[in-house]
């Protein structure tokens, strides 16, 4: 099981790079650029075929995927006659669109996997249902039973127990009306919050009630928005993880080479996480639907992060040339104050000695967690 959740999650990594391609295709094809080339993985042509201009096909290296895009740069040779389909000659607004549409839909795949998983999966939660009824408190005066199901307080059927739960905390001692399911049939129980002290040591109004634990799916109109509120708390997450990111290269150097033990909350590199994966999957922890759950989870947190990450305003990443179109943009618009005329495109081959220096530091890093990923991996309890 284990191999096989690797397995998976190289599969998923393989899709989601070609998405990304496929979004740069895609707006690349509709702003009548010239697309010679669209192939998942590298090296020697395995197979291939040709429709239209464009070359299809599967490379021997599996360790990605590649658009090409004619003309990238001014020195690039184009077809005799297309001269002008080359990327470099469109506006700024079309390389904005084509170099982002990538990240684009690596967000659209993240909150599409996480719409799957709220909806169809399930994610596990605290149910409405009663599991205990705490001995000298207000729901044992008033009634309650275990199996109990709140479906309702005070007529409100909202299915977020968490948001239910905050009126019994809010309620300030006054009595609130329970509509609870019991066999099947569906009644009405008053009873009156009271303060308690927690083992936290604050105090609270509650019901007490230990509620069930469980998977529970919700309804596609309610995980639409939902799914896009865990879209943005994951990409909240990964862009504080980037500012953090150097930050922990120091602690990172001696978990590799130091013997000292991995930080769940540090860096983890793609084998890290296809092995993280093959714990869920093998996890005798775990409910199937729980291991099918974690895993999406993964792909679409990874999903999220890559598309934040790329648009990094360094080269090569994409934010990089996005950077440089913005900048085109900008010396643009000062010469038209000047009264001059538009000034030629930055180049992006005059800045090769930068993309070199960010390249080498990414490949450093991608070594330092390939090594601790391999000599000491991140383990989770599942």
């Amino acid at each position: 099981m284990q191999l096989l959740g690797i397995l998976a999650f190289v599969v998923a990594l393989l899709f989601s790079v070609m998405v990304h391609e496929f979004g740069h295709y895609l707006t690349a094809r509709k702003f009548g650029m010239r697309v010679s080339e669209f192939f998942l993985g590298f090296g020697t042509r395995i197979w291939s075929r040709k429709r239209g201009e464009t070359e299809f096909g599967i490379k021997a290296i599996p360790a990605g995927g590649y658009c090409r895009i004619e003309g990238m740069t001014p020195d690039d040779q184009m077809p005799e006659g297309e001269e002008g389909r080359a990327f470099y000659r469109a506006s700024s607004g079309k390389k904005l669109i084509v170099l982002g549409a990538g990240s684009f839909l690596h967000f659209i795949l993240g909150y599409l996997l996480l719409f799957i998983l709220l909806a169809g999966v399930g994610v596990n939660q605290v149910l409405p249902v009663i599991d205990t009824v705490a001995q000298n408190s207000a729901a044992a005066a008033a009634g309650f039973q275990k199996g109990d199901e709140i479906i309702a307080i005070n007529g409100d059927r909202n299915t977020d127990w968490q948001s239910q739960l905050n009126k019994i905390r809010n309620s300030k001692g006054k009595v609130l009306t329970f509509t609870i399911k019991r066999g099947g049939t569906e009644m009405s129980i008053s009873a009156a919050p009271r303060m308690t002290d927690i083992d936290d040591g604050t105090s609270r109004y509650v019901l007490g009630v230990i509620n069930e634990f469980g998977s529970k799916r919700l309804s596609p109109i309610s995980a639409i928005s939902s799914a896009a509120e865990l879209t943005w708390t994951f990409t909240s997450a990964s862009a504080k993880a980037l500012v953090q990111l150097p930050t922990k290269i120091p602690a990172l150097w001696g978990q590799t080479f130091g013997g000292e033990e991995r930080d769940e909350n540090g860096l983890v590199g793609v084998v890290g996480v296809a092995r993280v994966s093959g714990q869920a999957a093998s996890s005798g922890e775990l409910t199937p639907s729980e291991r099918i759950g974690t895993f999406i989870l993964i792909v679409a947190s990874l999903n999220i992060f890559v598309g934040l990450f790329n648009l990094l305003p360094l080269l090569p990443l994409d934010g990089g040339h996005m950077a440089v179109a913005i900048a085109d943009e900008i010396r643009a618009f000062f010469a038209r104050l000047r009264g001059k005329p538009r000034p030629t495109g930055i180049d992006v081959k005059v800045l090769t000695p930068v993309t070199a220096v960010v390249f080498v530091v990414l490949a450093t890093l991608t070594v330092l967690l390939l090594i601790a990923d391999i000599f000491n991996p991140i383990s989770l309890n599942f």
